[in-house]
C-alpha cells in the first residue's frame, strides 16, 4: 500500500490538516491510526460506561433532546438490534435526496475518526476500528447531507453508523458489520464531521482558485499594458490591511520583467479592474486564512456532548458552530468582489479602446463576434455567486419541543461555499482565455515577466484559433487549469 500511496498521514486527533484530509479523501495518501489514539479511545469508552453505570449520562441512559429527562434501561457491554442505541440511530436517520459524493463521504469519515481519536467521545473501539477500516479500504457510505442545522450532523452520522453496522448499503466497497455498543449512538453522532469536511474541501478548492485568479490578473495586466504604480510597495506600506501587502507583492513578482525593461503603461491611471487587485483580493485572502485556521481547529476537536475527560463527564454546548458559520459567511461575501473584478478585466480585454486589439478579440472577418458571448456567461455566473454568498447565520429556530432554540446553520453555509468553487473557477477561466488570446495577438507585451510562464502553460493547452467557433471546450479545459496556476508559477513551471 505504501507503493500505491507514498504519502502517509497519521490520525492522532490533534494534527490533521486540510491538505492531509483532502489527500486521504481523494485516495492520494495512506491513513494510519496512531497507537496512542487507540488507547485514548479505549480509555474514554471505559470512562463513559463507568459514568453511565453510576448516574445519569445524556444519551447513554437517557433520551435526547426534549427526552433528556427520560431514563432508558441499558446494560454495559450489551448490543441489541432493538436496544436504545439502535433505536436512537434509526430515529435520527432521515436520508432524503441524492447521497453525497464519495469524496465528501470519505472526508466525513476521516474527520469523524480524527475527532474520535482525540479521546473525548466514548465511542467503542469496535465502531472506531470499523470506521478506520472503511477509510483504509477506500469504501464510501451512501450518506445524505440534509438535516443538520449547525448543532451536530445528527442525521448523516446516524446513517453512517447504521451503514457501519450493516443495516444500510454502501455506496462503494464496504466492511464487515460492526457491533454498536449500547453507549455508542449519541457519542458517534454528536459531531459536525460532514459540515467540517465540506468546509475543509471547499477551502482547499477555493484557495487554488484564488491563487490562480492573481496569476490570471497578471496576464490581463500585461495584455492591457497596465501601470505598475498601483502595486508599488510605497503605496501599500502607507496603509496596510491584512494580506494586502502580500497580494501587491505577488502582483509585482508576476509582472516585473526579469531582464529587459518594462513597456510603458498605456494609461496614466488604470480602471479599477487593474488598479485595485490588492485591495479586493486581500479581504478574500484574509477571510480564507481565518476560515482555514478555524476548520483545522474543528478537524482536531474532540468536543462531543457529553464530553468524556479524566475530570469527569461534561454536558456542554461545544457542538454549536457559530464561529465556523460566521467565518464561512465572511469568506463567501469576500470572494464575490474578486470575481466581479475579473469580469471587469474581461470587459477591458474585449474593448478596443482599452486593449488596442480587435473588438471581442475576434478574427478579421467583418461582424465576427469572437469572445462576445463570454461576458453573458460570466454575468450569469456572477449572479449565481451573489446568491450563494447570502448569509446563512442569523435565523432563529425552536425545535425539539422548544428545548433547542438556536442554531448556527453552518452546514448551509458550507454547502454554499463548496458550490461556489465551480462558477468561481469558470469566471477566472474565461478571463484566462481572453488574456491568452490578447497576448497571442500582441506577444510583445509579455516581455520577460515571470507571468510569461503561466501564459506558455495556458497557451500550450488552449486552442490558438480565433475565428468564430464554440468556446465551451476551451472553457472546460481552462477550468481544470486555473487551480494549477498558482503552484506552477511558484515552482517556475
Amino acid at each position: 500500500m505504501t507503493e500505491e500511496f507514498p504519502q502517509q498521514v497519521t490520525i492522532d486527533g490533534t494534527s490533521l490538516t486540510i491538505a492531509e484530509l483532502s489527500a486521504i479523501a481523494n485516495q492520494e495518501a495512506e491513513l494510519r491510526l496512531d497507537e496512542a489514539a487507540t488507547d485514548a479511545i479505549d480509555v474514554a469508552h471505559a470512562r463513559l460506561v463507568v459514568a453511565r453505570d453510576n448516574g445519569a449520562v445524556y444519551g447513554a441512559n437517557t433520551g435526547v433532546g426534549a427526552n433528556r429527562a427520560v431514563s432508558v434501561d441499558s446494560a454495559a457491554g450489551e448490543e441489541s438490534s432493538d436496544g436504545h442505541a439502535r433505536r436512537l440511530l434509526r430515529s435520527h436517520c432521515a436520508a432524503v435526496g441524492e447521497p453525497e459524493s464519495a469524496i465528501v463521504a470519505r472526508a466525513t469519515m476521516i474527520v469523524r475518526l480524527n475527532q474520535i481519536a482525540a479521546g473525548h467521545s466514548g465511542v467503542s473501539r469496535q465502531l472506531a476500528d470499523a470506521l478506520h477500516t472503511a477509510i483504509a479500504t477506500g469504501s464510501s457510505p451512501a450518506i445524505h447531507g440534509r438535516g443538520p442545522i449547525g448543532t451536530a450532523d445528527l442525521s448523516p452520522l446516524a446513517e453512517l453508523a447504521l451503514t457501519l453496522a450493516g443495516e444500510l448499503p454502501w455506496q462503494s466497497g464496504g466492511v464487515p458489520p460492526a457491533c454498536i455498543a449500547d453507549t455508542d449512538a449519541l457519542p458517534f453522532i454528536s459531531s459536525s464531521a460532514m459540515t467540517v469536511a465540506l468546509a475543509a474541501l471547499a477551502s482547499g478548492e477555493l484557495a487554488s482558485v484564488l491563487d490562480g485568479a492573481a496569476v490570471v490578473a497578471s496576464l490581463s495586466f500585461l495584455a492591457l499594458q497596465g501601470s505598475p504604480q498601483a502595486y508599488d510597495e510605497t503605496v501599500h506600506t502607507a496603509r496596510s490591511h491584512p494580506e494586502q501587502d502580500g497580494v501587491a507583492q505577488r502582483m509585482r513578482s508576476l509582472i516585473t520583467p526579469g531582464s529587459a525593461g518594462a513597456a510603458a503603461p498605456a494609461r496614466i491611471q488604470d480602471p479599477f479592474g487593474l488598479r485595485v487587485v490588492p485591495q479586493v483580493h486581500a479581504p478574500a485572502a484574509a477571510a480564507l486564512g481565518r476560515l482555514t485556521a478555524i476548520v483545522e481547529t474543528e478537524l482536531n476537536a474532540g468536543v462531543e456532548n457529553p464530553m468524556v475527560t479524566d475530570a469527569g463527564i461534561f454536558h456542554h454546548g461545544q457542538f454549536h458552530l457559530a464561529t465556523l458559520a460566521a467565518a464561512i459567511d465572511h469568506l463567501r461575501t469576500s470572494l464575490v468582489p474578486v470575481f466581479a473584478l475579473s469580469s471587469a478585466r474581461l470587459g477591458m480585454l474585449l474593448r478596443t479602446n482599452m486593449s488596442g486589439l480587435p473588438p471581442f478579440l475576434a478574427a478579421e472577418q467583418p461582424g465576427s463576434s469572437g469572445m462576445m458571448i463570454t461576458e453573458y456567461l460570466v454575468q450569469d455566473l456572477l449572479a449565481e455567486l451573489r446568491m450563494l454568498a447570502a448569509p446563512a447565520t442569523g435565523a432563529s429556530v425552536s425545535i425539539s419541543l422548544g428545548m433547542e432554540e438556536h442554531a448556527s446553520f453552518a452546514p448551509q453555509g458550507a454547502r454554499a461555499l463548496r458550490r461556489m468553487a465551480q462558477p468561481s473557477s469558470t469566471v477566472i477561466a474565461v478571463e484566462a482565455i481572453a488574456a491568452v488570446r490578447a497576448l497571442r495577438l500582441a506577444p510583445e507585451r509579455l516581455g520577460t515577466a515571470p507571468a510569461r510562464n503561466a501564459f506558455e502553460f495556458l497557451a500550450g493547452e488552449l486552442s490558438p484559433e480565433i475565428t468564430d467557433r464554440p468556446l465551451g471546450e476551451d472553457i472546460e479545459r481552462a477550468i481544470r487549469l486555473v487551480p494549477l496556476l498558482g503552484g506552477l508559477v511558484s515552482d517556475g513551471l
